[in-house]
């Protein structure tokens, strides 16, 4: 499962401006509605789904008056997003890497024709269902700068499925119902994860050229600006673009 974090490290360098800023605010308040809707219920104590939406949420730094002002909204009977449907598509970038693509939409259509539309420029494929899913695994994510005995023992103990050690820190894999749990464990034990999310997790990954990696690169990015897309997972080496464990 190692390299999760290599992601992580490049999320991390990555400048982010006003727009991206306003973007990922955007996509999880569209989540966070649709999750409601979904569950039935939009008090977090009564849906599990709702309640690792808001914690992931306040992870990325959405602001909480943007969330309590949502969850009123719907509390109170409003209608945002009850069209929403979750839909995944699956296909391949450049060099034959496996994309997941996560979307939350109202018009199945038009996502597709702009999923479909990126691939295409971006020199990807998609796939049929079934065609690359197989190859991850849904699982929680944390990341903690703290690589010591005490910090593994605590992740271990709090029922952590794999941990892996990088030059920064720590990775700590979990089952994906049990990450919100083993984070404010971790908290309580003096360990502040630095990201926590539920995520899907590649079985194994493909080593590309430099060239071929900014390739895909190119494709992820394209897709994450999309605005019904939630997120997007590659098997790719992060090591192919020159970040090391």
């Amino acid at each position: 499962m190692a390299g999760h974090s290599k992601w992580a490290q490049i999320k991390r360098k990555k400048a982010v401006n006003d727009v991206r800023r306003g973007k990922v605010i955007s996509k999880y308040l569209r989540a966070i509605t649709a999750a409601a809707r979904s569950g039935g219920s939009a008090d977090p104590a009564a849906n599990v789904s709702l309640r690792n939406l808001i914690e992931a949420a306040k992870y990325e730094d959405v602001p909480g008056d943007n969330i309590d002002r949502l969850l009123a909204k719907l509390q109170g009977g409003g209608e945002e997003g009850s069209n929403y449907e979750e839909i995944v598509y699956e296909g391949y970038a450049p060099g034959g890497v496996a994309v997941l693509v996560n979307a939350l939409s109202d018009n199945r259509n038009r996502t597709a024709s702009d999923v479909r539309h990126v691939f295409a420029k971006h020199g990807g494929s998609l796939g049929a269902s079934g065609a690359v899913a197989w190859q991850f695994d849904r699982r929680g994510y944390l990341y903690l700068n703290n690589k010591s005995d005490a910090a593994q023992e605590a992740a271990i103990e709090l029922g952590a499925l794999d941990l892996q050690e990088d030059a920064e820190g720590m990775e700590v894999y979990t089952n994906a119902g049990d990450v919100y749990s083993v984070s404010k464990g971790l908290e309580a034990r003096g360990f502040k994860p630095e990201s926590v999310e539920i995520t899907m997790v590649p079985q194994n990954t493909l080593k590309l050229s430099s060239d071929e990696a900014a390739k895909v690169l190119r494709l992820v990015e394209a897709l994450e600006d999309l605005e019904d897309v939630q997120s997007v997972h590659t098997n790719l080496d992060p090591e192919s673009i020159g970040v090391e464990a």
